[in-house]
């Protein structure tokens, strides 16, 4: 039968059939010597799997099958730089919570999440949160990034999930659709997602939930079904998120700003540095491309080894 991974617990995994019933399943043992797997993770929440009920368990369930991605968020594993962990799977869009203070939200990590979900084709919305604790300095830097950020084509929110400021607008952005959230640890993303799931508290819930098997709460997803229709995927919060799987040549694609200008440049194999005829570079003298991002760019091209991949 036909199920969805809700929550991935090591080796254990909470899945919901379509007919809403739960079960504990693990991985045929296939799965996990077959060479084509890559991530550390051959199955991630989000993906549609075959299931079959164990006999003489009425709980548990082994998954046969693991159907085809529409999509997947990707970064670099936490159990090694050059390995790489699958987030979310079939996925609509996706959340990035940002704060400008208690923490503070680098530009350069908001634009390596954009980068890793523009390579993925998935939508992203950024939602600054802690509005009500912003003095004048972080309203001007707020309206400075929306007004960069929707100019590229990005839809930006500002909110306060702990007065409960701007939940209604979030909640009906979300409807519907399977939605993963991501963000720095302390930017209030479970608290934005206990105002969104009323009766939920995730603190509790990450240490006795599902009762799942071999649970490691820093370090699994797990996806909510929301009242009013769609699901939600809570990620463990992140401290960077490494770029993986993206040649130099092609990094640029994902500066969305930057795709007009591609086809301009003197040389098709244009990094966009030091090449002579760059309209990349020309774009960010007149103004057209925002320097930061530009920066941006320049930082994460410099990370990137192909050699590892």
């Amino acid at each position: 039968m036909q199920a969805t991974i809700y929550k991935s617990t090591g080796s254990w995994y909470v899945v919901k059939t379509n007919d809403g019933e739960i079960y504990q399943a693990r991985m045929k043992g296939i799965f996990k010597k077959n060479e084509d797997i890559t991530s550390t993770n051959p199955v991630a929440v989000g993906d549609l799997v075959e299931i079959e009920p164990e006999e003489g368990d009425a709980a548990n369930a082994m998954i046969t099958e693991i159907g085809e991605r529409r999509n997947y968020i990707v970064r670099s594993s936490p159990h090694g730089r050059l390995k790489k962990h699958i987030v979310a799977a079939n996925v609509d869009q996706a959340v990035l919570i940002c704060t400008l203070k208690e923490p503070k939200t680098s530009q350069g990590f908001i634009d390596r999440f954009l980068v890793t979900a523009a390579a993925y084709h998935v939508p992203v919305i950024l939602i600054f949160n802690k509005k009500d604790i912003y003095r004048e300095k972080e309203l001007e830097r707020f309206a400075e990034l929306e007004e960069l950020y929707t100019g590229i084509g990005y839809q930006v929110m500002l909110i306060s999930a702990k007065e409960e400021d701007g939940i209604d607008e979030v909640r009906a952005l979300l409807k519907d659709k399977t939605t993963l959230a991501s963000g720095h640890s302390g930017v209030g993303k479970s608290s934005l997602i206990n105002d969104l799931l009323p009766g939920l508290d995730l603190r509790t819930t990450a240490v006795s939930g599902w009762s799942g098997k071999g649970l490691h709460t820093t370090t699994s997803a797990e996806m909510y079904d929301l009242p009013d229709g769609g699901r939600l995927i809570d990620t463990p919060g992140v401290r960077e998120f490494g770029i993986v799987d993206i040649p130099k040549a092609e990094l640029s694609h994902y500066f969305l700003e930057m795709v007009p200008y591609l086809s301009e440049c003197q040389f098709n194999n244009c990094l966009h540095i030091n090449e002579p005829g760059c309209a990349v570079k020309q774009a960010v003298n007149d103004g057209e491309i925002n320097v930061d991002r530009y920066v941006s760019y320049a930082t994460i091209l410099e990370t990137i080894n192909e050699k590892e991949y």
